[in-house]
């Protein structure tokens, strides 16, 4: 228990209260609080029952209890069938069924012992229960005034009276809680009376303090890597240091060292990771990984972030990753930032780096480094009549091996009105922005200095309407219909480079941006009209949406003169439609699609949809579907079902209609019981970007409230399946 004690004051023959002895027992196995009630409250009344009281108050008094004894303080309580009081040792002895229970503990023994004079508490035969779920036995159990608890002839589980499904054996252990750590000696731990484990010594921390040692081993399978076995070892180096080191053997490439060291202080922490694989035997070459995060936040508000990595080689992921989505890494983002956000001002500065690692991608296609980005924006918080100011600036230093490099610097002042009344908004908005360049390597011909100036011009207006739905009380239909118009002159900008600005996918956010390019190199000219409708049904007691559909499209009144330098300049005078549909049927289905078509024979160009069944927590079903014209088409089916009382039957296809493969697909079953769980998981996915396939094979055994041993298949699970969660931890 944690804080429980057990106070005895019994009247000797000098009339005096004497404070007896205080006991406790932390649910881990900790005597952490041990005496805190005594400290806290040394003057708590005492109840005593008893069959019968026998007092001797002569030259030797004692005080002798029978037909039962009952001692309460509190919520605590102590019993036995009878018990001795010794003044002169300053002891009280109960034999008989001894029992101590306090809402978190509850111990049983053939006898105790509470001695005053030592500040001991001794239990003979003793069997306790800690908390809701733990509980075990040990042929003797003492407790120190100091803090220590001492246990002889141990055992431990999790699992109910009546089984023992695993257990944890030791001939003895030693919790001291001022050194904050056990030690125990001669352990195995059993599992189905099998011994999985056994040392001749262990030491291990008390609540959640850390202490160093071993962490459980792993144990998996690849196709391509072999047999892998992990061993970690966490060092705890300070209070506020620490480094877990993880040796990883694959048995067809050799041995990997795996270092994450984290610190923390009163304004950052950071993680640093280093992963080293000497000669691997089928890459014939050492690899290497490295990567580092930090964060500072200052007292004044600023604030300082760095994330960094490098890997040796461009097939590292592919390789020792072991995942479909490290596959497609293309590149390795490298940037140190410090900010700060005011009131009425922020500043951000950058220093960004990629190190492009798919072997693809051409040195013209890869992108620059910003050394540096700096950002300034200001507004003026309070609305005057309406009325709101800001201002944006940007400074950029572009740079790269090959083609044109240089400063970019952008400006731009904005000032819009907001009319906002319950049921409608309007928000005309002016914005003048200058974009000035100082370029390097550029063409025969080719302006070092263009500039450009624009102003930009747009009113964004909405209605909201609302109407209670008749066949549902409790429901509200919404109708929200928004239009934003665009004027954007033409300026001529086939002068001007293209650093960092694309041309984004379309979709609802996208619809009512003012530029259709993301980036500022390209401003395209323009007048557009945006226009959208969404409905939305609600719950008006609780505000839950149960459907929302929102569908839109951009009209172009006339001709746009600028296109990115890949591109050729298209006379369009609409854009595709947008689509996005929500709704949730019988608090059991979510089913969410998106899609995006254009008009006459241009078809489908993107297409999203989703279908989620969960009737409880450990039943998920979920479909899914998407679709990029010219690029991808794949159907997804992930699930973890139950298929008997304690076995879940999980799983994941997902499927490349486009090039008619399996790009990843699992199976496996989860079994869980009252105090353990096991997770089988096979696994075959694209492992390379060439399309090579890998497979392999986890083995997770979960010892509930100890360990879990073998390959951690619960993350291949939690990032496969939606929805899914560690119902065995």
């Amino acid at each position: 228990m944690t804080g429980s004690c057990l106070l005895l004051a019994v009247a000797a023959a000098s009339g005096q209260d004497r404070p007896f002895c205080q006991a406790g027992l932390d649910t881990g196995l900790s005597t952490e609080a041990f005496f805190a009630d005594w400290q806290d409250d040394p003057t708590g009344t005492i109840t005593f029952e008893a069959g019968s009281v026998e007092a001797d108050i002569g030259e030797s008094p004692r005080v002798v209890m029978s037909g039962g004894v009952l001692v309460k303080r509190g919520d605590r309580l102590a019993g036995a069938d009878s018990a001795n009081y010794d003044p002169d040792t300053m002891s009280l002895s109960l034999d008989g069924q001894v029992r101590y229970q306090d809402p978190l503990t509850q111990i049983i023994g053939r006898s105790a012992r509470l001695s005053y004079s030592t500040g001991t508490i001794r239990f003979e035969g003793a069997e306790f229960q800690l908390g809701a779920g733990s509980r075990g036995s040990a042929s003797e159990l003492e407790i120190s005034e100091q803090g220590t608890l001492h246990l002889a002839g141990v055992t431990y589980t999790t699992c109910p009276p009546g089984s023992n499904d695993w257990l944890l054996v030791a001939d003895d252990i030693q919790l001291d809680t001022n050194e904050g750590q056990g030690t125990a000696r001669k352990v195995a731990l059993r599992f189905q009376g099998v011994p999985i484990l056994y040392a001749p010594r262990l030491t291990f921390p008390l609540g959640d303090a850390r202490k160093t040692g071993f962490l459980a081993p792993e144990f998996g399978s690849s196709g391509r890597s072999g047999n892998e076995i992990r061993s970690p070892w966490y060092w705890n180096i300070r209070e506020n240091y620490d480094a877990t080191l993880t040796p990883r053997l694959l048995t067809e490439r050799g041995l990997q060292l795996g270092t994450e060291f984290r610190y923390l202080t009163e304004r950052s922490d950071g993680t640093a990771e280093f992963e080293y694989l000497s000669n691997d035997t089928l890459f014939g070459d050492t690899r290497s990984y490295l990567e580092y995060r930090h964060r500072t936040l200052f007292e004044n508000g600023w604030r300082n972030l760095i994330d960094f990595r490098e890997t040796s080689d461009t097939r590292y992921f592919e390789d020792l990753g072991g995942s479909l989505a490290t596959t497609s890494i293309t590149h390795l983002n490298r940037i140190a930032l410090l900010d700060y956000y005011g009131r009425t001002w922020s500043f951000v500065g950058r220093m960004q780096d990629y190190q492009t690692i798919d072997e693809a991608i051409v040195p013209e296609d890869e992108p620059y480094r910003q050394l540096p980005n700096l950002r300034v924006s200001a507004s003026v918080p309070d609305r005057w009549l309406g009325f709101r100011t800001g201002f944006d600036s940007e400074l950029v230093n572009f740079d790269r091996k090959v083609g044109v490099t240089g400063w970019r610097f952008d400006a731009r002042g904005l000032v819009d009105w907001s009319l906002e009344q319950p049921g409608w908004f309007v928000t005309p908005t002016v914005i003048l922005q200058h974009t000035r360049y100082d370029l390097d390597n550029t063409e025969p011909g080719q302006r070092t200095d263009p500039s450009r100036t624009l102003p930009i011009a747009s009113i964004d207006t909405g209605l909201i309407f609302e109407r209670p739905m008749r066949s549902a009380g409790d429901w509200i239909q919404t109708l929200e219909p928004r239009m934003q118009y665009v004027h954007i002159p033409f300026r001529e900008q086939s002068d001007l480079p293209a650093f960092d600005t694309i041309e984004p996918d379309l979709n609802l956010v996208q619809l009512f941006r003012r530029n259709r390019f993301l980036g500022v190199d390209r401003i395209v000219d323009t007048d557009q009209l945006s226009v959208g409708v969404t409905s939305r049904i609600l719950n008006s007691n609780t505000g839950e949406e149960i459907f929302s559909a929102t569908v839109g499209q951009a009209l172009y009144l006339s001709e746009s003169g600028v296109s990115l330098p890949t591109e050729e300049l298209a006379a369009i005078e609409t854009s595709d439609y947008i689509a996005e549909v929500r709704f949730l049927l019988y608090e059991n289905f979510n089913f969410e699609v998106g899609h995006q078509w254009g008009d006459g024979q241009i078809g489908t160009t993107r297409s999203e949809a989703r279908l989620q069944y969960r009737p409880a927590g450990n039943k998920i079903l979920n479909l899914a579907y998407r679709y990029r014209r010219g690029s991808l088409e794949q159907s997804d089916i992930s699930w973890s079902w139950p298929v008997a009382s304690s076995w879940n039957f999980v799983g994941r296809y997902n499927y490349s209609l486009r090039e008619q493969e399996t790009l990843e697909q699992f199976y496996g079953f989860e079994y869980e019981s009252c105090c353990w769980g096991l997770r089988a998981v096979y696994r075959r996915y694209v492992s390379t970007r060439d399309g090579t396939q890998d497979s392999s094979f986890g083995l997770q055994l979960v010892l509930k409230g100890m360990a879990s041993v073998g390959t951690r298949a619960d993350r291949v699970l939690e990032r496969g399946i939606l929805g899914y969660s560690r119902s065995t931890e």
